[in-house]
């Protein structure tokens, strides 16, 4: 069974001007890029609204402690398809450019993840395709980049309970270019496969699934992170594929990582090469503030 022990990591006091620390700074579905040749981490997450439509901002730091910005990564304009709901941003480096994973909704349409594309990992983002690279019938959120052991590059995603009641995470291969699918959709698995997550909605029936990210360990495993809700509210999980492929057989631990309002987690390597997670807290309540963890793993 994989164990993650999780550790708070400890946070500076407020700088002045445009430093900040995590406390301040209201994010939910935070991801960090690290980027190795700036010596620079670039956090991205959902919660903006700017004086001329929705977009997605950016902050940066060198230490993890003290954040410079936000700035904006990408940002509305007249043309785009979507005008609301713009959510979970996720920055990957493939190949030479940075590409931006995020979810965007509009009346009278599904919504869907769409990949945006840029020189630099601050933006500006544009769109790589005119739409989404999601079912278009299907309401979808929450697309992550996974690249498997032959090089292939696969959106994972989450199917929503809102559509289909018993939410799912689902895999759709990409071209190389990621400009389009090239097959249909995988169901990896059900949210209701794992045994602690709860209905919710009005008739208590919905299950739901959030914030995939998959993570290689080091014996070959592969681990995926995600969110529900439980008995406590909103969890940060993790499924586990000992066969290591993305197909599965996905195992559920019947405990979660982190059961105390919060969730949509990822991990990532500082450049001393220490594991990190990376979650919004609390889910509810309060304003959500993305929240670091040391990270061992057994």
């Amino acid at each position: 069974m994989l164990e993650l022990l999780l550790l708070l990591y400890g946070l500076s006091e407020q700088n002045k001007a445009e430093i900040s620390n995590l406390n301040d700074i209201h994010l939910r579905d935070p991801f960090i890029l690290p980027v190795p040749e700036e010596k620079m981490y670039y956090l991205f997450g959902t919660g903006w609204s700017l004086p001329d439509g929705p977009g997605f901002m950016v902050y940066r730091s060198k230490d993890l402690k003290t954040w410079k910005g936000p700035s904006v990564a990408f940002q509305y304009y007249e043309g785009f398809w979507s005008n609301k709901e713009y959510w979970a941003p996720e920055v990957h480096k493939y190949k030479d450019k940075y590409y931006m994973f995020a979810s965007f909704n509009a009346d009278g349409k599904s919504r869907g993840t769409q990949i945006l594309v840029s020189e630099n990992p601050q933006g500006a983002y544009k769109p790589l395709t005119e739409k989404p690279v999601t079912p278009e019938n299907w309401e979808c959120l929450d697309g992550t980049l996974f690249v498997d052991e032959n090089q292939k590059p696969w959106i994972v995603f989450c199917h929503e309970w809102t559509q289909i009641i018993d939410g799912t995470i689902a895999a759709l291969p990409l071209s190389d270019d990621l400009t389009k699918s090239i097959d249909e959709p995988l169901t990896l698995f059900k949210a209701s496969d794992a045994g602690w997550v709860v209905g919710i909605g009005k008739e208590g029936n919905g299950k739901v699934t959030d914030g995939p990210f998959l993570y290689r360990l080091s014996h070959g495993s592969l681990a995926m992170l995600w969110s529900s809700f439980g008995k406590t509210g909103y969890c940060q999980t993790v499924a586990i594929s000992r066969s290591g492929s993305l197909t599965g057989p996905w195992e559920h631990p019947e405990n979660t990582i982190c059961s105390e309002n919060g969730g949509h987690g990822m991990l990532f390597h500082t450049f001393d090469n220490h594991l990190k997670l990376i979650l919004h807290k609390p889910n509810s309540g309060a304003p959500p503030i993305p929240t670091i963890f040391d990270v061992e793993i057994k």
